[in-house]
């Protein structure tokens, strides 16, 4: 039987820090900015429950401006978004900031 795709995540996440890594990097796609779908905030929540490293959360989606607020109250510690999805990159990272994100690029 096949394990189901976030059954272990836990543990990964467990594995892969205790091999020392700095952070932990999450891409999040929409199906329409990019061709496939990944995550959403509720599974950054998640990862953030069990994660000691700080969260770095691509939000490779349109709009990404609509689901910042969700990201960051899910624990993203950095946010980074493609300028090409909003139609003021600088105000989209005053945003990030004013919610005590870092955005990254």
């Amino acid at each position: 039987m096949r394990r189901p795709f976030f059954g272990a995540l836990g543990r990964d996440i467990a594995v892969v820090e205790r091999d020392g890594i700095d952070l932990i990097h999450v891409d999040v796609r929409d199906r329409h900015f990019v061709p496939n779908t990944t995550i959403g905030s509720t599974v950054v929540r998640a990862i953030k429950r069990v994660a000691t490293r700080p969260l770095d959360v691509h939000l490779m989606i349109e709009d990404p401006d609509r689901y910042i607020d969700d990201f960051a109250a899910a624990g993203a510690n950095m946010l980074s978004v493609h300028g090409e999805t909003v139609p003021h990159v600088h105000r989209t990272i005053n945003y990030i900031t004013a919610r005590g994100v870092t955005a990254t690029r």
